[in-house]
């Protein structure tokens, strides 16, 4: 097992009625933004509940953080807080919001360009705003870990940065506020949480047995109660175990001891940056692909997953494949399409683009063992037309 630290200082605060919690949560006489997405906090009764408990603190609302947030809109809420020297950070909304908030806590007090946090992936350890969220759409983890991605519209490009100084002070996680997502949301969120395990399961063996077991159970779980959730989002026992599911997915658990690889994402990151894909079924349209691509160096850790989840049997080169095919049934199965031509018909030029885009940035080694080329994510993002 490799050396690690773990570090996770989030009040995670877990269940049904926790708002009520809020207020005691806030330092006292806190001048507060509250940050939120596109508005369904205020037809959901989520912005009435927030506000019930925040009644006595002096609060400034910031509305209008994107799907995939925007630095160009961080920049306004940046600004803000400035002017009016506010100290606390209240993040309202799913992850996108939290990234956003994560961002403008780190770059409000940073001395130089805030594009540099994001062109120069910045650890942000020190200065930052405090902060606490209002969990409304599991899937990112962001409510419990200290990492973020902004998309700048101007250039087309998503980044991440992240720092030990942009954990949230803490998270209210009430699981029934999924009753009233879209399926497309929750759909969305399994698929998340699941790519966001394999991104640290599906390297290479190694002997950090209890993480791979934590993987496998939080990848099983998802499988078993994925399809369930989409349709009975009421259910208290699936919504639970679903918002715990995305939370443990990313909480910086299971990426101690052990290889990573996170290529998906970063391919996946351009296409919704090139397109406006849900970050979700980016990740599915790449994954399977960028596994096939990558089959002899992953083929172990295939073969046991393929064993362990699927059950499945034979040699195991059989067990790999019918592991990677049976990764992309159960994404259809959430309902997610996985490849790029089911999403725009201008899907071409994806494959020379982001090729380009990653020879620029000096991206000609990434994964687990470094082995994935230019060239060869060239060649994933030809294979997900």
């Amino acid at each position: 097992m490799n050396n690690f630290e773990l570090y996770n200082p989030t009040n995670y605060i877990f269940g049904k009625g926790q708002m009520e919690k809020l207020g005691n949560l806030i330092p006292k006489n806190a001048k507060i933004l509250l940050a939120y997405g596109g508005g369904s906090i205020f037809k959901n009764g989520i912005y009435e509940s927030v506000m019930q408990n925040l009644k006595g603190f002096d609060v400034t609302e910031f509305g209008g953080i994107e799907p995939n947030p925007h630095f160009e809109t961080l920049e306004k809420a940046i600004a803000i807080v400035k002017e009016k020297k506010i100290d606390f950070l209240l993040a309202v909304g799913g992850g996108s919001v939290i990234d956003g908030v994560k961002f403008i806590s780190g770059a409000t007090n940073y001395k130089g360009n805030p594009l540099e946090i994001l062109q120069k992936r910045l650890l942000i350890k020190e200065n930052a705003v405090p902060f606490g969220t209002v969990l409304t759409l599991p899937a990112t983890g962001s409510e419990m870990n200290s990492g973020a991605v902004v998309t700048i519209a101007a250039t087309q490009e998503k980044l991440s940065f992240g720092g030990s100084a942009l954990f949230p002070q803490f998270s209210i996680c009430d699981p029934t506020v999924i009753e009233s997502l879209p399926k497309r949301q929750i759909q969305n969120g399994i698929v998340d949480a699941f790519t966001h395990v394999m991104e640290q399961y599906l390297t290479y063996p190694h002997d950090a047995y209890l993480q791979d077991r934590i993987a496998e159970g939080i990848l099983t779980t998802l499988i078993e109660i994925g399809p369930k959730v989409v349709e009975h989002p009421t259910d208290y026992a699936l919504a639970s175990n679903y918002m715990w599911c995305c939370t443990m997915a990313l909480n910086g658990l299971l990426n101690k001891g052990v290889p990573t690889d996170w290529a998906t994402h970063m391919i996946g990151h351009e296409l919704t940056a090139l397109y406006g894909i849900d970050h979700a079924r980016t990740l599915a349209i790449i994954g399977p692909h960028l596994y096939t691509v990558l089959f002899e160096t992953k083929k172990e850790k295939l073969t046991q997953y393929g064993k362990r989840i699927f059950h499945l049997s034979g040699s195991d080169d059989e067990i790999a494949k019918e592991a990677i095919n049976k990764t992309v049934e159960f994404f259809h199965l959430m309902g997610i399409d996985t490849k790029l031509s089911q999403y725009t018909d201008d899907y071409a030029k994806a494959a020379t683009f982001i090729a380009a885009r990653f020879k620029e940035r000096g991206w000609n080694a990434l994964g687990e063992r470094q082995n994935l080329t230019v060239e060869k994510v060239k060649h994933i993002v030809e294979m997900s037309y």
